[in-house]
């Protein structure tokens, strides 16, 4: 019971944290962002957690253009994130 009380505390504070990266200089990403971390993050595996985490250190231009499909990455589990942001848009 006790490990289960740490581990939703630190996954809170986690998430917290995410939450305040999520917070950019364009309004459209801190939605998108915000929105997808709320809605979607808990349900994906630790790998696609990490990119996520990854695509919030990259400049607000290139992230906006990753997840608009305007730049198109090699990496199969980076694009396939991008969709799941994307279809969380609509």
């Amino acid at each position: 019971m006790l490990k289960r009380i740490v581990r939703f505390i630190f996954l809170s504070e986690d998430i917290s944290k995410l939450r305040w990266r999520c917070r950019r200089g364009m309004r459209e990403l801190d939605s998108v962002l915000i929105n997808f971390l709320d809605n979607n993050f808990s349900s994906l595996n630790k790998k696609e957690q990490i990119i996520f985490k990854q695509l919030l250190e990259l400049p607000d231009p290139e992230l906006h253009s990753l997840i608009m499909g305007k730049l198109s990455p090699n990496d199969r589990l980076l694009l396939n994130l991008l969709e799941s942001i994307r279809l969380s848009i609509k």
